[in-house]
């Protein structure tokens, strides 16, 4: 088994324009106590701990600025549990809802440039497709759906092919973070030890 983290969604995203500093990033992260979120809804989960003991993949979500736009991703939270993931539970090179359960999904309130291309503000869903070493990030149209059963690249609106960066502290659950590197850059990290 692959016991390892990885920052798997690090792109860069230049936002519109706008004065954030990197510590001023919103980031919900989970707490060790399983507790009620009252907005968009879902526990938080504990993203240092390695004793995490809750069961299934929990609801989860993160926010934060990057320039003047404003990022949420609403996602399901799955967990390691000692399981073999990559090229086992999660095949290589085919698409992943990037979390549990249905499509992650990834709103912002400005538009913004992934790579070379301008998107604009709305809400996506947020998938990858995983592979031995490159991952190819996608932003689709069709924000709500189960698993990847709807999906169709004819509704991407990003594909962008990442290399996936290695990191050796244990993280049991996903999570994601969103950083400001800058006035009007940033980048959204997937962290997991899948």
């Amino acid at each position: 088994m692959i016991a390892r983290t990885l920052s798997i969604l690090s792109f860069i995203v230049l936002a519109a324009c706008g004065n954030v500093k990197k510590d001023e990033a919103a980031n919900v992260i989970n707490e060790p106590k399983v507790t009620e979120v009252p907005t968009p809804g879902g526990i938080i989960i504990n993203a240092q701990s390695e004793l995490d003991t809750l069961k299934g993949s929990p609801k989860a979500y993160a926010v934060g600025k990057i320039g003047t736009a404003t990022f949420t991703i609403n996602y399901y939270s799955p967990a390691t549990r000692g399981r073999m993931i990559w090229g086992g539970l999660v095949a290589y090179d085919n698409v992943w809802v990037t979390g549990a359960h249905k499509s992650t999904s990834i709103e912002f309130d400005h538009d913004i440039k992934i790579g070379e291309t301008v998107v604009t503000a709305g809400k996506y869903a947020f998938f990858t497709i995983p592979g031995k070493s490159q991952w190819t990030i996608i932003l689709n149209k069709n924000w709500n759906q189960h698993l990847a059963d709807d999906y169709a690249q004819a509704e991407d609106v990003v594909r962008l092919s990442v290399v996936p960066e290695t990191e050796e502290k244990h993280q049991e659950r996903l999570r994601y973070v969103i950083e400001a590197e800058g006035e009007n850059a940033g980048e959204i990290r997937g962290v997991n030890t899948f």
